[in-house]
């Protein structure tokens, strides 16, 4: 599988990356993204299948999964679950922009 490779689950965005930048910090959930009107959370179903890092602070963070079995399952209960390969990832949150600024998209 190549760098680079993308998936879209909602509002979220996984790509594949060669690493993690340091300094990374692990998370102690794996959840993504939460939706804020719905509640419902895009997460590797499986928490020992993977876990979330995150370089930065607030709006700024981005984060990263490094799926450490040979596979794990980000699922939300709104759309098909994703299987991704042993690998690292980048995973953006989708954004829309108008005349005051950006915000997150919500799922």
């Amino acid at each position: 599988m190549a760098v680079g490779t993308l998936w879209r689950q909602g509002d979220i965005l996984i790509q594949r990356v060669e690493s993690i930048p340091s300094p990374a910090r692990k998370l102690k959930r794996p959840i993504l993204a939460s939706g804020d009107s719905t509640g419902h959370r895009h997460q590797v179903e499986d928490r020992r299948t993977a876990r979330l890092l995150s370089v930065g602070q607030g709006r700024a963070a981005q984060l990263f999964l490094e799926v450490e079995a040979d596979e794990a399952s980000v699922v939300h209960p709104e759309h098909d679950t994703i299987t991704l390969p042993r690998g690292v990832y980048r995973v953006w949150r989708q954004r829309e922009f108008d005349d005051a600024g950006s915000r997150f998209v919500a799922d």
